[in-house]
């Protein structure tokens, strides 16, 4: 990861499962306190992270507070879809799934199996559980906040408004064992799961704990991460009201992301995603920068319902996955590469269990990749990409210019400029864009036509350069091109005339 230019690795749940349920995905929690033993141990985690930290990669941790595993059952053979009301309840399911172990609180002197109900032991109270049964409608408030995550049961972290939130002991607890995990591993954020789910107050309390504890122990700056689903407009009220560090870009930016590349958005549409807004009231530039975590290819593919699958899937489409990965790490938001897009997994299948692939070839994994190994540094993909993240590091235009997307010209005009858009449902054409930082511009620019080269006149900054200047190429698919110049020309105030390779992607400075 150090060798490709990771400098944050973001790690899936690594907490204990519910022992009857092959849940390799690590969402559906049965001890809050233990790693998971298909990934090893306490120690190992430690070692990991040590390791991480040795190499200047921070550690975050995905976390779960909204629900816990499937460590209940309800009572009755019938279906339990939430209604509003709570259902009662058979038992806490022991290590086979069987409810045998009393709903309530355990006896000191006969503690349930190690392996059942639900840890630390204080969570196990009927009081920490919505007990509501699943969410049907996913949109309906307040189902989608009290209904249980398919059969991963519901936790109650209390009520009232976000100023004026009662939290429940359950919340409490999680704190507490969440505080541990930081204490114990040196771990340097957390991505929280299913915030939308959430109420606003438990959030908030939850950040603020969170952020206190780690202040006392010297992480001024621990990061808390939030999935937030349900549009760009609840992201952002969201991070205000509980001060979450950032929120996961998974509504329209991934999709604009990836079919801007394939060619079938107009560039525009994830352009203007970034730029100032009614909606947020905020200067993008500075907002955007380190408020949204952008990525295109991601564990859930939520936006894709029962048609998952991963950028490459396309078998077409791995042809520009460097252009996706370049524009991701490029442009506006804290880029987010998920592992395998730089060796080209493809996630083919339809579903969740096929875009969460092994990567090392252990025998705990994702179904078709189990013992097999994916993993390959000569891969070209990887070899580009790590290419384009030194540039990104060495330029801080790169992480923290503005940014525009540029007008455009055909080569043989130079007068008419527009923004690049879609022909007759698909856009064939160079993609230019600026990033521009303290009177410094840097160009860059995709071609989505994947069989054929083109050239452009793009508009530059009129202000920071004059005729007869020149720009050099620092980067390009081709590596033919790198150092090649071009002229700028009093044209549209200034432009220069470039030319991008068939599915390439260049830089010039």
């Amino acid at each position: 990861m150090k060798r490709l230019g990771v400098t944050a690795l973001w790690i899936s749940p690594i907490f204990k499962q519910v022992r009857f349920r092959e849940t390799y995905h690590g969402y559906g929690i049965q001890n809050f306190l233990e790693v998971e033993p298909h990934f090893g141990s306490r120690e190992d985690l430690q070692k990991v992270v040590q390791t991480a930290h040795a190499n200047g990669i921070y550690v975050i941790l995905d976390i779960i507070l909204n629900h816990a595993g499937n460590v209940f059952s309800y009572l009755g053979e019938q279906d339990h879809p939430w209604t509003g009301e709570m259902y009662p309840v058979e038992g806490f399911n022991d290590k086979n799934g069987s409810p045998t172990i009393p709903f309530t609180k355990p006896d000191p002197q006969n503690p349930p199996d190690y392996d059942g109900a639900l840890f630390p032991v204080e969570l196990q109270a009927p009081d920490t559980f919505t007990r509501k049964g699943y969410i049907k409608n996913w949109d309906y408030d307040p189902e989608f906040r009290e209904g249980d995550f398919f059969d991963l049961k519901d936790i109650d972290h209390g009520y009232g408004s976000a100023d004026d939130y009662l939290v429940s002991p359950a919340l409490r607890h999680l704190c507490e064992a969440y505080k541990y995990w930081i204490a114990y591993a040196d771990i340097d954020g957390f991505r929280i799961d299913t915030v939308k789910h959430m109420d606003m107050g438990a959030t908030r309390y939850f950040v603020s704990v969170i952020r206190e504890f780690a202040q006392g122990i010297g992480k001024e700056n621990f990061f808390l991460l939030g999935e937030i689903t349900g549009g760009r407009k609840r992201a952002y009220e969201t991070l205000e009201l509980t001060g979450l560090s950032a929120a996961l870009g998974i509504d329209d930016i991934p999709d604009k992301l990836e079919y801007l590349v394939k060619g079938y958005r107009n560039p525009n549409e994830y352009f203007s995603l970034f730029r100032n807004s009614e909606l947020v009231n905020k200067s993008s530039h500075i907002w955007f920068r380190n408020k949204m975590v952008t990525s295109f290819d991601d564990h859930d593919q939520v936006r894709k319902g029962n048609q998952k699958a991963r950028f490459c899937a396309d078998a077409d489409a791995s042809k520009v996955v460097l252009n996706v990965l370049a524009l991701n790490a490029l442009t506006l938001g804290i880029p987010c590469i998920y592992y395998g897009s730089e060796q080209c997994f493809d996630g083919r299948g339809g579903s969740d269990r096929y875009i969460r692939e092994s990567m090392f070839g252990g025998e705990f994994g994702a179904f078709r990749t189990r013992g097999l190994h994916f993993f390959n540094e000569d891969h070209l993909v990887y070899r580009e990409l790590a290419k384009i993240l030194e540039i990104r590091r060495q330029n801080i235009l790169l992480r923290r210019g503005r940014q525009y997307l540029r007008p455009i010209s055909a080569p043989d005009d130079g007068v008419r400029f527009n923004l690049p858009e879609m022909v007759n449902g698909q856009i064939r054409s160079v993609v230019p864009w600026s990033r521009i930082f303290d009177g410094k511009e840097m160009l860059l620019a995709i071609n989505t036509d994947y069989d054929q080269p083109k050239t452009a006149w793009v508009t530059i900054d009129n202000d920071l350069h004059c005729a007869g200047d020149g720009l050099t190429c620092l980067y390009s698919t081709d590596a033919t091109q790198i150092g090649q110049s071009v002229t700028v020309a009093a044209r549209n105030g200034k432009a220069v005339l470039v030319t991008v390779p068939a599915a390439a992607f260049v830089i010039f400075e």
